[in-house]
């Protein structure tokens, strides 16, 4: 990892991580601190995230995300990606619980900001197109454009 730019450092954890499972990468990539900044505050980042992408890839045996755009600035990396994956098990993720397999296929894009002191992630940031994806397994309609 020490040879990595920051921005190689967060394309392999997404690709290890979430494209291949391999929860190693949470505590080789992550300070055992690391603040989520979209969960309450004390969260533990190290199995919140565990769970996060136990929960995804059980959900979504073929979970993919391709990298669109990614940015790096100092101390802080920019990623842009498409999580693309079959809704093939049952769904657990924060609010989204014991959502049934719908076999349907979602394509929807996120946002992640990290921070990183000593080549290891101490803040994330994300946010992810929920009412896409909420709509793309049919538990939310679709929006319809307004006539003008």
């Amino acid at each position: 990892m020490a040879n990595l730019t920051l921005a190689a450092t967060v394309t392999e954890f997404i690709e290890r991580g979430f494209n291949h499972g391999d929860l190693s990468v949470i505590e080789q990539f992550n300070d055992h601190q690391t603040v989520d900044h979209q969960e309450p505050p004390g969260t533990d980042f190290v199995p919140h995230l565990k769970a996060v992408i136990t929960s995804m890839r059980t959900a979504f045996p073929d979970l993919h995300f391709e990298i669109q755009h990614v940015l790096e600035d100092g101390l802080i990396v920019a990623l842009h990606s498409t999580m693309t994956g079959t809704h093939l098990g049952v769904l657990n993720l924060g609010q989204l619980s014991d959502v049934p397999p719908t076999g349907r296929s979602v394509n929807v894009r996120h946002m992640h900001f990290l921070r990183f002191v000593d080549g290891k992630a101490t803040d994330l940031w994300h946010v992810w197109e929920t009412p896409k994806l909420l709509q793309q397994l049919g538990l939310m309609p679709e929006r319809r454009a307004v006539p003008q």
